[in-house]
């Protein structure tokens, strides 16, 4: 039975994203589904463009993000074909202790490169990591996965305009996500 882990585990306790077996462990469950209805990726994505490093603007709590703030997400492509996932989490504040989670990430074939299947715990639990939209420019990209209890929007800029904010947040509410349950994450001056 595959089992889902949320995507982008942030920070030692195992991202972002983050999918992935959560459903089955109680610490690393998503809340309160934000979606019935969690629709297929708009785009397919580029996967050189984007790679790099994400900040994550604002996601669904979940049970392994808990405290985390100053939470980033960097992907690289490895030798063996596969994507490198560095999550860093800081404890408390923007500027707390930092927490890292490694993982990686395999692109689902036929997905136009929109969904992945990332593992940070060892080779047999693979959960869902679906880009589900993202700027044409690669700036911001929005996250989920099937069962619509984890969600996350990223940005290339730590404090995103505010406009742009304004922006992702309704195009959340387009995908039919419940913005009520979106927790904006802080960032330090550092970060």
């Amino acid at each position: 039975m595959k089992r889902s882990l949320a995507p982008l585990a942030a920070a030692g306790f195992a991202l972002a994203g983050a999918a992935l077996a959560a459903r089955a462990y109680g610490k690393f469950s998503g809340g309160k589904r934000g979606n019935a209805a969690v629709p297929e990726p708009a785009k397919s994505v580029d996967l050189d463009r984007y790679l790099g490093k994400w900040y994550e603007f604002a996601r669904y709590e979940n049970g392994f993000e808990r405290g985390c703030e100053g939470v980033t997400a960097e992907y690289a492509k490895r030798e063996d074909g596969l994507v490198s996932v560095r999550n860093t989490c800081h404890e408390g504040c923007a500027d707390g202790d930092a927490r890292t989670s490694e993982g990686r990430a395999r692109i689902v074939r036929g997905s136009g490169g929109a969904k992945l299947e990332v593992s940070f715990f060892g080779p047999f639990f693979f959960g869902d990591y679906w880009v589900l939209d993202h700027a044409d420019d690669y700036t911001w990209s929005i996250v989920g996965e099937p069962s619509g209890r984890f969600l996350w929007i990223l940005t290339r800029d730590a404090r995103p305009p505010r406009a742009l904010a304004t922006s992702l947040i309704a195009r959340v509410a387009a995908l039919g996500y419940d913005t009520t349950l979106l927790r904006e994450t802080m960032h330090g001056v550092a970060h």
